[in-house]
């Protein structure tokens, strides 16, 4: 669970602005997007968002996660994520949008906007990590974009990313977990535990089961964990 805290503080010092993607695509439409997180417990790193064709893949329901994805969900590393963005030419643009709030990004009942290019025929995607779970995030994966001036508002729901065991405990967990929903410092680890490792694919988290650290009462949830608002502007 490596690099939680460097990435996080990295986008705190971005927090005005928006990283996005060298070269955008000529005669593009930009497009708004609003990430709202409905949970009253799960803090949600900054959505790692890309527009891009069918050749790139950030994640898929039933498929081994990506090596992005599984930093995003173990350890709320984003740079992978930007990596691979920069590296595809199938990504068209990207965005790493951080919220005023601060570190993490997105608290309960927050929201954050940001505005994203995409040419025409291009999908959307995104990913967040769910802070206090094992290997837990949310997002959208190769959404179409609306062609008119309408908006479009889907409901999110939780992924559990297949890659390590859902042990709920504070030792496993991301330190920033236990002290952002108010158990004080309770340890952690910003190293990911072989011994966990999990050969599985993505597929709808189970929640909060309570059998750690974790209390379902607080950083448990229904689903959906959030909204995502997607709006036409030019």
């Amino acid at each position: 669970m490596r690099k939680l805290l460097l990435a996080l503080a990295a986008v705190t010092l971005a927090a005005t602005t928006l990283a996005t993607a060298a070269g955008a695509v000529p005669a593009a439409t930009t497009y708004e997007i609003t990430v709202t997180n409905l949970t009253t417990g799960q803090w949600l790193t900054p959505p790692a968002a890309a527009t891009h064709g069918s050749k790139f893949d950030l994640w898929s329901v039933g498929n081994s996660a990506t090596v992005a994805t599984k930093e995003i969900a173990e350890n709320g590393n984003l740079d992978s994520a930007v990596g691979a963005f920069e590296a595809s030419p199938f990504v068209f643009a990207w965005k790493v949008a951080p919220s005023p709030t601060g570190p993490p990004p997105l608290a309960p009942g927050a929201s954050v906007t940001f505005e994203i290019t995409a040419p025409h025929g291009a999908v959307f995607s995104f990913a967040s990590m769910l802070i206090c779970t094992n290997d837990g995030f949310t997002g959208v994966d190769s959404m179409r974009l609306p062609s008119g001036h309408q908006s479009q508002v889907h409901e999110l729901v939780a992924y559990d990313a297949g890659t390590e065991i859902n042990t709920e405990a504070w030792a496993d967990l991301v330190p920033p977990c236990a002290q952002l929903t108010g158990f004080g410092d309770q340890g952690g680890t910003a190293v990911s535990n072989p011994a966990l490792f999990e050969n599985g694919v993505i597929v709808h988290h189970p929640g909060i089961a309570g059998v750690g650290d974790l209390d379902p009462g607080t950083h448990g949830w229904t689903n959906p964990v959030g909204t995502i608002e997607i709006r036409r502007v030019r």
